[in-house]
């Protein structure tokens, strides 16, 4: 990530000070200003990187929370789910990985189901009572 002006992280270029810092500050003085072009291309790296970082924990609370309201689901039917919860979209190596670990960890069960017509079989993912504990205190831990 690279520093922005008002950064104490001492890259180049910094004052020393945040932007919150500035007596100019909309916080600090009740005015509406408008951010600048520089205040506005740090805001979305600060959003991108937030993002990346936590983006992986939300993908487990999110599949948790579309299994609890809907499941037993085939994964195939969590995808769309996901995205529509969340507006992101993952992959179905991704998907499957967590589906895998959350199971491997007792929050999940998973259940081969006979596909009609076909005789294969699929996977239905089921948040167990070790997953509905877990989801739980995630959400008590919330703001």
């Amino acid at each position: 990530m690279t520093g922005h002006p008002g950064a104490r992280d001492g890259s180049p270029g910094t004052s020393g000070t945040l932007p919150g810092d500035d007596a100019r500050h909309p916080a600090k003085t009740g005015k509406d200003h408008a951010l600048s072009d520089t205040d506005t291309e740090w805001v979305d790296e600060l959003v991108r990187s937030w993002t990346e970082v936590y983006k992986k924990a939300a993908t487990t609370l999110a599949l948790l929370r579309i299994i609890r309201d809907r499941g037993p689901l085939p994964a195939s039917a969590i995808a769309p789910l996901f995205t529509e919860a969340t507006g992101w979209s993952i992959t179905e190596r991704g998907l499957y990985r967590t589906l895998r670990r959350l199971a491997e960890t007792g929050a999940l069960r998973i259940e081969k189901v006979d596909v009609a017509r076909t005789g294969a079989k699929r996977q239905d993912f089921e948040l167990t009572a070790i997953g509905a504990a877990y989801l739980e205190g995630i959400e008590a831990q919330l703001l």
